[in-house]
């Protein structure tokens, strides 16, 4: 039966109680650029991306005021100049990329791939859209400039995916907005925010992709404040998986932070209670199931040790350990992680989890069990302090 058009512009009613979740959730969960399965070939008509854009509109604005406006792009040599353009502005560097990477195991490799294929056929596809909006970005916090877009322009692509036809957000070519706009006769107080190449997909099926849950990106009440289980009808608790994250960028590649983050005493230099470490017996270096002896001081608890074994470990880029034999019983789960950002910089994360198991905190909450939410609160701000201290040194260290 097909999907009705939506351009007689008629207002329309949705029952949330009629949703179809499996299908929503389809499509935000596999709704992301697509290159190579991009099909040059097959038509797409009008009327299917007027459809797109009328679901588009009707994203949130600031101000509920109607700025958006989009350039569908059909013409032959209009797509080969904004294609030329394109290739000019980042499209050259990703073929280089790709054939620099060809035939590595670089974690790259695919994505360039890809990313030169479109830059090399991005004047093939059936049609570029391009959202803009009446605005001009000049931090005057206005209503209707790119908060009012952005939303509107990924709706688009959600429309597009729901339909079949698959898209790929770019921007690189806005680094030459004079001449993109010269091309396109875009009037000044217009901004162009994306340019989506658009076309239907090679088959139907799309994955999802691997990536970090919700409550390893997600801080409540205060940033870097983490709880694996949270139960907003009840009392804080340790069972919830309380934790902490840091993070910083640094402008050094990931082997350059590597050297910092696998040293077992890198804490030690700036921490205010970590006091250093060494290799249990038969162990020297960091590997999965390595232990090593801890010693920690603290001026309410006194000082202590604790033997960790490391349960995660990829060179230069994930390194985490447990306070015990392993995650399951751990008193306390640490972990570094390097992120590849582009330009040879790196954003380096550390992450605490609390528990599950039995540690410093638990005799303090079970002689005090009414104030078990404060404890973990302050435990939490000591752990978040010293972290923030330890990552800006090695981001210091690194750069220079």
């Amino acid at each position: 039966m097909g999907i009705p058009s939506l351009n007689q512009n008629i207002p329309q009613r949705y029952d949330v109680a009629d949703t179809d979740l499996a299908s929503i959730d389809g499509v935000l969960s596999t709704t992301r650029s697509v290159r190579l399965r991009l099909d040059f070939d097959r038509h797409v008509d009008n009327e299917t991306i007027l459809d797109c854009i009328d679901l588009a509109e009707q994203g949130p604005g600031g101000g509920n005021q109607s700025s958006r406006r989009w350039l569908v792009i059909r013409d032959p040599k209009v797509k080969t100049k904004l294609a030329e353009l394109y290739y000019q502005s980042a499209g050259q560097w990703m073929v280089s990329a790709r054939d620099k990477l060809a035939g590595t195991d670089h974690r790259n490799k695919s994505v360039m791939n890809s990313a030169a294929h479109l830059a090399e056929n991005i004047q093939n596809v059936p049609a570029l859209v391009i959202p803009c909006i009446w605005g001009r970005h000049d931090d005057s916090k206005k209503p209707g400039l790119f908060d009012s877009v952005l939303q509107s322009a990924w709706s688009f692509c959600l429309a597009a995916r729901a339909r079949g036809l698959a898209t790929a957000w770019t921007t690189a070519i806005l680094t030459a907005e004079d001449e993109m706009r010269e091309i396109l006769d875009i009037p000044m107080g217009v901004t162009p925010v994306a340019m989506l190449p658009l076309a239907y997909s090679k088959g139907t099926a799309f994955n999802s992709l691997p990536k970090r849950r919700a409550a390893e990106v997600t801080y409540y009440d205060s940033w870097g404040r983490t709880w694996e289980n949270r139960d907003d009808e009840s009392p804080r608790n340790l069972s919830e998986g309380p934790g902490a994250i840091c993070e910083i960028e640094i402008d050094a590649p990931p082997e350059i932070v590597w050297k910092f983050v696998s040293d077992i005493n890198i804490s030690a230099e700036h921490s205010e209670e970590f006091q250093g470490a060494e290799w249990a017996s038969g162990y020297t270096k960091p590997e999965l199931g390595a232990k090593f002896i801890g010693t920690n001081k603290h001026k309410h608890i006194g000082e202590w040790q604790t033997t960790s074994t490391i349960t995660e470990f990829e060179d230069n880029v994930l390194f985490g350990w447990a306070v015990g034999d392993n995650e399951e019983t751990a008193g306390a789960r640490w972990r570094w992680e390097i992120d590849e950002l582009h330009g040879k910089r790196t954003r380096l994360r550390h992450t605490l989890r609390l528990g599950p198991g039995a540690s410093g905190l638990t005799p303090a909450i079970e002689s005090m069990p009414d104030k078990e939410e404060l404890i973990i609160s302050r435990r939490q701000e000591e752990h978040l302090s010293n972290m923030r201290k330890c990552l800006s040194a090695i981001k210091v260290a690194a750069e220079s």
